[in-house]
């Protein structure tokens, strides 16, 4: 396989405060993640939403470092990755450097001619991969090349990652006393509703992961609510902050949220988990709240990523015979 390539697509985030704002107006300026008003208006829109909450925003990246880690853990899980199949591999970003575009211009430098393209998105949404694959499709486009592209879109139910995910719910477990006071909260990122029901299979997809890890824990509660929405359409219900109130007010004293449509840690699980979402449990009278640690290079999840990347590969040449 030497003359193909991993690419690894992920959301990106700033490398720098300074690089906040270009970030936020990226994000924002994505018909496929959020519309705001009519196509021509968004730009305007988007800017004005992001001159407001950029200050805001920088201070959060202020209070984890000054900074988002996903380039540089992203970058580990691509170098891992290609230890692990003997093939380069890459990252893509759909909203910062490293953008999809540059990758792919260094690429078509290197000899390579088949690229597997993978999201870093365990569960397919329109918003998410669905945003990244049509990205790559009009950066490809833009390049003129002549790349054989292979796509794997989502993997919320690959066996390795739920095993992946299981191995940090357990390491979890065993920082309590009695895992059987534990309520285990799946906290997935939000997506509008209107998604869902215009047929997106993001919500299908997430709890069928949940299912699928729960069978490995039946003596534990559990949950799921969704995380960091924006905006005043109506999200995915229940919000984490309502879940974590009724759970509170039921009188549970320990969690563990599992912070899931995550592979690597990045401002959701850094700040809105580790400082707000605690912050907040402890003011509800939450004794112990506890978070898994995320997957990032995860030897399983890694396994994973891999065993996806062989059987496409497999798959391709089998077709082509």
């Amino acid at each position: 396989m030497p003359d193909t390539a991993v690419l690894l697509l992920q959301m990106g985030g700033p490398d720098s405060l300074e690089a906040v704002r270009p970030f936020l107006l990226n994000l924002f300026s994505d018909r496929e993640i959020i519309k705001i008003g009519p196509t021509w208006l968004q730009p305007f829109i988007a800017r004005m939403i992001v001159r407001r909450r950029t200050p805001a925003v920088v201070e959060k990246y202020r209070e984890i470092g000054g900074k988002s880690p996903i380039r540089e853990l992203s970058q580990a899980q691509a170098d891992a990755l290609a230890a692990e199949l003997g093939i380069p591999c890459c990252v893509g970003m759909r909203y910062w450097h490293p953008f999809t575009a540059e990758t792919l211009a260094q690429l078509r430098t290197s000899g390579v001619k088949r690229l597997v393209a993978l999201s870093l998105y365990p569960h397919y949404s329109r918003a998410t991969s669905g945003s990244s694959f049509n990205d790559l499709t009009r950066c490809l486009a833009d390049l003129d090349t002549d790349f054989e592209v292979l796509r794997i879109p989502r993997f919320y139910d690959h066996p390795l990652y739920i095993q992946a995910l299981a191995e940090k719910i357990e390491a979890g477990l065993a920082g309590f006393a009695d895992r059987s006071t534990v309520q285990l909260l799946f906290s997935a990122h939000s997506l509008p509703q209107s998604f869902i029901d215009e047929g997106d299979p993001y919500l299908d997809h997430i709890q069928t992961t949940v299912r699928l890890v729960m069978e490995q824990f039946s003596d534990v509660s559990h949950h799921l609510a969704f995380q960091s929405r924006a905006g005043p359409v109506k999200w995915l219900e229940p919000s984490t902050d309502d879940k974590l109130k009724e759970l509170a007010e039921s009188g549970c004293a320990n969690v563990l949220m599992v912070p899931l449509s995550f592979v690597s840690d990045h401002i959701e699980t850094l700040h809105e988990i580790d400082i707000e979402y605690a912050e907040e449990a402890h003011k509800l009278g939450i004794s112990s709240f506890r978070r898994t640690e995320s997957l990032n290079s995860s030897p399983t999840f890694i396994r994973c990523l891999a065993t996806l990347v062989q059987d496409a590969l497999k798959k391709n040449d089998k077709e082509s015979q």
